[in-house]
């Protein structure tokens, strides 16, 4: 989990949270989510350290879409305590699928982009450790509004939203996908926190078996998202979004059957 959620950016929630519901039928989704956004949060810390030293995170874009994730990060762990559990995993289900079947059927652009323009463009430029230079611009606001939305998702589903936020970084705000990657996984680790914060505070996540399971958990994934943000180096972009989409795919199959009574 912690490896090819670190590869995708994603966090690795979207594999943790099926798991669990499949696992921990009488377990309710708030449990569970807040088991997930623990672990999520450790997974994206120690990917966010491997990706740091590739010097692959947007620093400057990425404290801009931290603060945007904050009220929905809140506002998807205090929702998710009221929503029926097979109502959740049907949510789920349609939320992974149409995020996979997008980056499926999207045609990538390979001619020549259009400069960004309009009200509250920022540039970037990137430069890595291996010598890679990457150039690009976006509308800033579209950025946090769109972390906002994430935040919500993430907390509401206990994935870490990077399934989305990369797709969209990639697609909408044109990122180059390798520093989407990396970017959504720091933004990840403090979308995750606030959320895993959310849950303490309720007393959903306390000193007691659940919290043992998500430390367990989380033990297993700081190796592997340091096995994911290496293995992502040598990967090609389009390659990246492509396991993202099939796991999203075959995942949502698994919990669409689940909800139907399958």
């Amino acid at each position: 989990m912690g490896a090819f959620g670190t590869l995708v950016g994603a966090g690795g929630g979207f594999v943790l949270v099926p798991v669990l519901l499949l696992l921990y039928p009488d377990e309710s989704p708030e449990q569970l989510t807040a088991i997930s956004l623990f672990v999520v949060c450790v997974n994206a810390a120690s990917g966010s350290v491997a990706y740091g030293l590739q010097r692959r995170i947007d620093y400057r874009s990425g404290w801009w879409f931290v603060a945007g994730t904050f009220p929905g990060a809140v506002a998807g762990a205090v929702v998710v305590g009221y929503v029926p559990r097979r109502l959740f995993d049907a949510i789920f289900a349609v939320v992974l699928s149409a995020v996979g079947v997008y980056l499926v059927v999207r045609r990538g652009n390979r001619g020549v982009v259009a400069p960004v323009r309009g009200r509250g463009v920022v540039r970037r430029t990137v430069r890595d450790g291996q010598g890679n230079t990457f150039v690009y611009a976006y509308h800033l606001w579209k950025g946090v509004l769109i972390s906002t939305g994430v935040g919500f998702i993430s907390s509401l589903l206990g994935i870490g939203g990077g399934i989305i936020h990369v797709p969209v970084m990639a697609t909408v705000l044109h990122f180059p996908v390798h520093i989407a990657t990396a970017t959504s996984q720091f933004v990840l680790m403090f979308m995750a926190a606030e959320g895993t914060g959310v849950h303490f505070l309720q007393g959903v996540l306390g000193w007691d078996r659940a919290l043992l399971q998500a430390v367990l958990l989380a033990a297993g994934a700081i190796p592997g998202a340091q096995v994911g943000a290496h293995l992502a180096r040598r990967l090609h972009a389009d390659m990246i979004l492509r396991a993202l989409a099939l796991a999203l795919i075959l995942v949502a199959v698994r919990l669409g059957m689940k909800a139907g009574g399958l």
